[in-house]
């Protein structure tokens, strides 16, 4: 299952490069909906962000070498996409380990790692909540003990529409890349 996850993953980022700078961003599918609650404990689902472009991805707070690299990459990208970032572009980090981030936990992470929250929600849920929708992306997360979590690093980019046009697997992805495609969906 893994391999078919990674596979299609890996597919869907090599398709979405091989058009020219001109043409548009492949439709990989319809982003599966969520509804969980934000670092300030409101509720947040896919539907809110319709009308913008949306960066979703999953982290967890306890996460030691991965997910602080992933979180500070697209940190980078807050200031680049200026007045666009929270009007037209919106973050969207999901903990792959609910029982641990909280809210408030996840609002600590949040500040720690410099996001800006007008424009980057960190969500957690139940932990079915978030198997749910950790599997409807594609991803992967296997929890090995409190505070300890296995998981795929799978950043999805959301149109305004609601239909994922970039996949990127791991975290070593060009921020410059990334910084491109969000550009191009908001040229859309």
């Amino acid at each position: 299952m893994l391999c078919l996850v990674l596979l299609a993953a890996a597919s869907a980022h090599g398709l979405a490069h091989q058009a020219k700078d001109d043409a548009r961003l492949p439709v990989v599918g319809a982003a599966p909906v969520f509804a969980l609650t934000d670092q300030d404990g409101a509720r947040s689902t896919l539907d809110d962000l319709r009308g913008k472009v949306a960066v979703v991805t999953f982290i967890y707070a306890t996460c030691t070498d991965a997910c602080p690299l992933l979180t500070a990459k697209m940190a980078s990208l807050q200031k680049p996409l200026a007045a666009d970032f929270g009007a037209r572009v919106r973050f969207v980090s999901i903990t792959v380990d609910p029982e641990v981030d909280t809210p408030t936990v996840l609002h600590g992470y949040a500040k720690a790692h410099g996001a800006n929250l007008s424009g980057w929600s960190f969500l957690t849920g139940s932990p079915a909540a978030i198997d749910e929708v950790i599997r409807a992306y594609g991803a992967y997360a296997r929890r090995a003990g409190r505070g300890n979590v296995d998981h795929l690093f799978l950043t999805s980019l959301v149109d305004r529409q609601g239909r994922i046009r970039v996949q990127y697997l791991g975290y070593r992805f060009n921020p410059d890349e990334m910084l491109r495609d969000l550009r191009s969906l908001l040229r859309e």
